[in-house]
């Protein structure tokens, strides 16, 4: 018996149920009216619409969970892992060149799979509820631009990581935690200037009373930044968004051109208030610091099990190596990740209060940001009354009840 195999495969299977349960109680939670403190957000065609579009994602979302999985097994119960391995070993070429290929071969199955999936998402769900604005051109090129990106920073990136654990002994995880963490702040530091760019079109916001509210609150809170940039968000979907990019010099504002439509300039600096929270209450440092930690600890666990034999016989492999020992631990951590993911969703939905109550309480009251909050709901078809459980798992944001009960309790003191 194989305990390696059973633990993978329970987890799968568990990760699975879960989804599935609390996507069906989810579903179950929808109510025939809104609760009563949102009753203002939709009229009753509107939140009949986004009950089912609520309807919609949650099907198709078991729809592809289950397809992924028993492919998955299929696949993995076939021995087409050791199938993969055997074709490329027979090149000839070396453990780096070898992991490339591996790697690449399950990642090249892994596009094609998600292609048709993400067309249906985008063409027929996205389209039937008025939010898809992608062109079939648009599509193929940003898919295009992915792999193309994918091959200049992956393609080198994974051939260090293989590297160091192939020749640097027993702290190459260590190197390739240290590589991996400098590689991460480097990209979010040329991101918002090399790399976004290439799939939207961001245009400095122009001189007017928006711009003019949005500087001087920042001058008031003591919040430094690049410039601000409207996104071109509405060439591919009508959902909307505001955010920060960059560090130091780079830090910017980007709005979506969709939230600018969307809302009016005192709730778009509620919005932009909120965001600032982030920053000034270190959330995004605690974001950066967790996520190296995470990947060290992953890293360090990995390096225990590098060609294991008893891994490598759970999937049925007769060779063993360092590229797909790194494959194969990702399913073996993955009961771990369920804790963990947990755990970062908490701290998530708590980071959201907490910028929140800072919106709230450097700008004139809270009003404009529930209105805001309330209206991107309306625009976004947001499920006004998920399920507990679901929120649980999935939710990076508390519910929009939650978050409106909350900034008025904060409001009162």
């Amino acid at each position: 018996m194989n305990i390696i195999f059973w633990i993978i495969l329970i987890a799968l299977v568990i990760d699975f149920a879960i989804g599935l349960v609390s996507t069906i109680l989810n579903l179950r939670s929808l109510q025939t009216k809104p609760p009563e403190t949102l009753a203002d957000i939709y009229d009753d065609t509107e939140y009949k619409t986004s009950q089912e579009y609520t309807l919609a994602q949650s099907k198709f979302g078991l729809l592809t969970g289950s397809i992924k999985l028993v492919l998955l097994l299929v696949f993995w119960f076939a021995g087409g892992f050791n199938y993969i391995d055997e074709r490329v070993l027979e090149f000839g070429w070396n453990d780096i060149w070898s992991g490339v290929a591996f790697i690449g071969i399950i990642s090249i199955a892994l596009l094609i799979l998600n292609i048709p999936l993400s067309l249906y998402s985008t063409f027929v769900i996205e389209e039937r509820f008025g939010f898809n604005k992608t062109t079939y051109k648009t599509y193929i090129l940003d898919t295009v631009k992915s792999i193309v990106l994918s091959l200049v920073i992956g393609l080198p990136c994974l051939i260090a990581i293989l590297y160091f654990f192939e020749y640097t002994g027993d702290y190459s995880w260590l190197y390739v935690w240290i590589f991996i963490s400098i590689t991460s702040l480097v990209i979010s530091i040329i991101g918002p200037i090399w790399i976004m760019p290439i799939f939207n079109k961001f245009t400095p916001l122009e001189t007017g009373e928006l711009r003019d509210a949005i500087v001087e609150y920042a001058k008031m809170v003591d919040f430094k930044f690049n410039n601000i940039y409207v996104i071109d968000g509405s060439k591919r979907s009508a959902h909307s968004n505001a955010f920060f990019t960059g560090f130091g010099k780079t830090k910017r504002i980007a709005l979506f051109d969709t939230l600018i439509d969307q809302l009016d300039t005192k709730e778009i600096v509620s919005v932009i208030a909120h965001e600032v929270g982030h920053s000034k209450k270190k959330h995004v440092l605690l974001g950066i610091s967790m996520g190296i930690i995470h990947t060290g600890i992953l890293l360090f666990a990995l390096s225990l099990m590098l060609e294991s034999e008893m891994l490598f016989d759970a999937f049925f492999m007769k060779n063993t190596s360092i590229y797909a020992s790194i494959v194969f631990f990702g399913f073996l951590f993955t009961p771990i990740e369920m804790v963990v993911s947990l755990f970062m969703q908490s701290i998530s939905r708590r980071n959201e209060h907490e910028a929140d109550y800072w919106a709230v309480s450097t700008t004139t009251n809270e009003i404009n940001l529930i209105s805001g909050l309330k209206k991107l709901a309306q625009k976004n078809l947001s499920n006004l009354s998920p399920h507990p459980l679901y929120v649980t798992l999935n939710y990076s944001h508390p519910p929009l009840s939650r978050r409106i009960e909350s900034i008025k309790e904060y409001s009162k003191k």
